[in-house]
């Protein structure tokens, strides 16, 4: 029943100061500030493509506080769309859950969805104009050594259908994992993986966290200009280009590191590049 990942929501202490690296490397835009009574949160959100990031900070004692007092700023949950909210609501409570609602969403913490780690935040189906410099977010991940007993949940209280599932598996980065694509033929997902190797940056913070919210990617035809950015800006972030093309051309993956976003890793892909990985590499089109 989920058709996008259209936000991502992280636990801050400040959040105009976590928000600037959106602003300065991304071009987002500020949307709205409000409170969720419901995590004792100021919420500040911003517009970045065709979603949004929210900022929760603490509002008093209460859910987001004790969240940064346990982490610090860091990924929270994960947000999702559905074209009918009612009814996805309608299958949650069938399944003894009834999540709290607010804003007109529905704000579910690990009680509720079951699985250690994993917030999620729905909202209704949206047509939004893209702003900045990113096109959209497809993706994000969960950290987790029981990826099928967690993705036998998901599919009986989210309704999602493993026959648009595609395997992954990276011996570069040392890890294996399942991409619970929502609909046949597009990119949004829960990315649920494995680490398999000692030593790696995911395989550090699943050691010290456990089962929890990793990070989220999205696609953006300007690498170019977001690599440049960051570059001449001295902030964290890893580039993945091929070796044998030239600097000038765009990279197929950047990693903007945690604090360069404000407790968010944020993986862009160039376009078409996330089908090499989904199930459909005859899709990725070639750098001119």
């Amino acid at each position: 029943m989920l058709t996008k990942i259209d936000r991502v929501q992280v636990a801050v202490a400040d959040a105009k100061a976590a928000m600037q690296g959106w602003i300065d490397i991304l071009d987002a835009e500020p949307d709205r500030v409000d409170t969720l009574s419901g995590l004792r949160a100021k919420r500040h959100t911003l517009r970045i493509g065709t979603g949004m990031i929210e900022f929760l900070e603490p509002d008093g004692a209460g859910t987001i506080a004790d969240a940064v007092a346990a982490r610090g700023n860091h990924l929270f949950a994960a947000g999702a769309s559905t074209h009918d909210l009612a009814g996805l609501a309608a299958r949650i409570q069938s399944k003894g859950v009834t999540p709290h609602a607010e804003t007109g969403q529905l704000f579910m913490d690990e009680k509720d969805t079951g699985i250690t780690g994993l917030r999620l935040v729905l909202s209704k189906a949206e047509t939004r104009p893209r702003i900045g410099l990113i096109d959209f977010f497809y993706e994000a991940t969960i950290l987790s050594a029981n990826r099928d007993g967690l993705m036998d949940h998901l599919n009986d209280m989210l309704g999602l259908d493993p026959k648009n599932y595609s395997e992954i598996t990276s011996e570069i980065f040392g890890y294996t994992g399942t991409l619970t694509l929502f609909e046949k033929d597009k990119l949004d997902r829960l990315e649920v993986i494995t680490p398999t190797r000692e030593g790696t940056t995911m395989e550090r913070y699943f050691s010290k966290f456990g089962q929890s919210l990793y990070m989220a990617f999205a696609e953006t035809p300007h690498m170019v200009e977001i690599e440049k950015r960051s570059l001449a800006q001295g902030v964290g972030l890893t580039v993945d280009r091929p070796a044998t093309r030239a600097a000038h051309l765009p990279a197929d993956q950047i990693w903007l590191h945690p604090r360069t976003l404000g407790g968010l890793m944020l993986g862009l892909s160039r376009p078409s590049m996330a089908w090499f990985w989904s199930g459909h590499p005859e899709r990725v089109e070639a750098v001119a």
